[in-house]
């Protein structure tokens, strides 16, 4: 798998540092992860002059101590991490300072956590998926280690949806774990004038995604994948796949992103966006095809 050689973990000095870093050392052997950045991000590591000046040999320099704190958190894993690291600390506002050095280091895969209950790094994380050009990967606050025995892949028969059957199937081949596809259909406004009942028009759509998926699958030389498929109602399609989710049992939630225009692929497509906002139970993959999102990335750097 040579598609995250190079990743970069977003810490914030929580107890989230430390699920992020025991997850993310369980995933570079499935990933085959060649290097790892762990990153925080600081508003101001200058000391207050009073205080520097009242412990000049007591206080070493923020920027070393945290990074005295993180090799510490690292250390503390089970099994030494055997994937090589770095530490960065840098100053500045979070967003743009992650998103300029993951440009510098040529990163793959942006690894973000999730905490249990909402907070201030929400905004932070959310934007960071959007805006970020390549895979992020979320990571709930969660104790237990990774097993990825169960991905959910939510598919609309797109390249984005081949390019993540391709990715999970490379996974499942290490973990021996399973696939389960899911898609949404729906019945059309004016169905009525057809003459037929809501449910026989329910049958005939579903009949016409199978079809779909079925010629999908052939067009793209992808063998037999179990789908569900779930009448899209009252309910958007980010609530369907967080229930499927569950129902599952799911380890891994692999997600396509699709910019709404070509000139705007900055913006996650309207499911994943809802996604990335609203779960914090599911560890979830956002891939991102080569190059989408990157005029926008580039012109963050010529402003």
């Amino acid at each position: 798998m040579n598609q995250f050689k190079k990743v970069m973990v977003g810490l914030d000095l929580s107890h989230l540092d430390e699920v992020l870093i025991a997850q993310t050392k369980s995933l570079s052997r499935i990933l085959d992860i060649e290097k790892i950045y762990f990153v925080h991000v600081s508003k101001n590591l200058i000391l207050p002059e009073k205080v520097s000046q009242a412990y000049p040999d007591l206080i070493a320099p923020i920027d070393e101590t945290i990074k005295t704190e993180i090799r510490h958190e690292i250390e503390k894993v089970d099994q030494a991490l055997s994937v090589p690291y770095e530490i960065l600390v840098k100053e500045g506002n979070a967003q743009d300072t992650m998103l300029r050095w993951s440009k510098i280091k040529d990163i793959d895969l942006l690894v973000l956590g999730r905490k249990k209950v909402k907070s201030l790094s929400d905004s932070l994380v959310n934007n960071l998926a959007q805006k970020y050009p390549h895979p992020v990967l979320l990571l709930p606050e969660n104790e237990q280690l990774l097993e990825i025995k169960n991905i959910l892949l939510p598919i609309d028969f797109s390249n984005h949806s081949r390019v993540s059957i391709l990715l999970a199937r490379e996974i499942i081949e290490k973990t021996n774990g399973k696939i389960q596809c899911c898609h949404l259909y729906e019945v059309p406004k004016g169905y009525s004038k057809t003459g037929k009942s809501f449910e026989e028009f329910t049958a005939i759509m579903l009949e016409n995604a199978k079809a779909d998926y079925s010629n999908f699958l052939r067009q793209n030389n992808l063998p037999e994948i179990p789908c569900t498929f779930i009448l899209k109602q009252k309910k958007d399609e980010a609530d369907n796949i967080m229930k499927q989710a569950k129902l599952n049992q799911t380890d891994l939630l692999i997600i396509g992103s699709r910019g709404r225009t070509k000139s705007a692929a900055i913006l996650l497509g309207s499911v994943a966006e809802k996604l990335v906002s609203s779960n914090h139970e599911v560890p979830m993959l956002v891939m991102k095809e080569d190059g989408e999102n990157m005029s926008f990335f580039e012109a963050l750097f010529k402003i």
